[in-house]
């Protein structure tokens, strides 16, 4: 027998034409490597469309606090352009609905980087967000313009960044003449609660908060005055000066307060 023979034997997986693979009966296909998993796959591809990366950090399992943001612009009843980055009310109203709801959220924290919007749309955000019985922290990141100031001091505790601005300004209408006296009333009325909210959930003023609204020269072709940082506590608007570190940690002793009043727990 010639030993140099090396015609393909069916089923010998050790021979060049073999069908098979090791450890693969005769007569039978290879094994297809195993695949990824389709959806873990498309929730990478979300991850990079959406995030600009594969992976995100995990909060802590099972955290007792609720993260809320609310950036670009509020929209309310109208729908906004396709390219404004915008915080549609109707979908914050029913997170901080399910927040309330939620035994294992003890806490709130709101993050804001907002140019303001529809004034219906955020004085019913900040409703919402200064009717929860649980504790709430807000933190202004950037800016917390116009109908964002009543959202910032809605909250049991507000912070600002130290280079973020907050922008006071009367109600208006963009581009429009007001044509009736009936529309000037009830914009007058309109600023009257957005006044009477923020002076009711601050430290500021009804005389300075109106101050600083009609103030002229401070904004380009308009009235009103731009806040920044340290500018927004002095003036009672703003509790304090900080990040989100500080923010974190004042809500932990906040949950900590509401436990103790509520018999929760108990002070050694």
């Amino acid at each position: 027998m010639d030993k140099n023979n090396n015609q393909a034997v069916p089923g010998n997986p050790g021979t060049p034409d073999a069908p098979g693979t090791p450890g693969t009966p005769p007569g039978q296909p290879p094994a297809k490597p195993p695949e990824d998993e389709p959806g873990k796959k498309k929730g990478i591809l979300e991850s990079i469309q959406q995030l600009g990366q594969a992976t995100v950090p995990s909060p802590v399992p099972e955290s007792n606090i609720f993260t809320l943001s609310i950036i670009g612009q509020i929209e309310g009843h109208l729908v906004l352009p396709p390219q404004n980055k915008t915080t549609k009310y109707e979908h914050i109203i029913p997170q901080l609905v399910a927040a309330e709801q939620n035994p294992k959220i003890e806490g709130m924290i709101i993050i804001l980087n907002t140019v303001g919007g529809d004034v219906e749309a955020g004085l019913a955000i900040a409703e919402m967000i200064a009717s929860l019985s649980k504790p709430t922290v807000t933190l202004v990141l950037g800016g917390g313009h116009s109908i964002g100031v009543p959202i910032a001091v809605a909250s049991d505790y507000s912070f600002i960044a130290e280079t973020a601005t907050m922008t006071i300004h009367p109600v208006r209408l963009t581009g429009l003449v007001i044509g009736v006296p009936q529309t000037f009333e009830y914009l007058d009325k309109m600023q009257d609660r957005v006044v009477s909210f923020v002076t009711r959930h601050s430290n500021i003023t009804e005389e300075k908060f109106k101050d600083l609204m009609f103030t002229t020269g401070e904004l380009t072709r308009d009235i009103g005055t731009n806040v920044i940082g340290s500018d927004a506590v002095k003036v009672g608007l703003i509790d304090e000066v900080g990040g989100l570190g500080s923010a974190l940690q004042k809500l932990e002793s906040l949950i900590e307060e509401h436990k103790i009043r509520n018999g929760e727990m108990v002070v050694q």
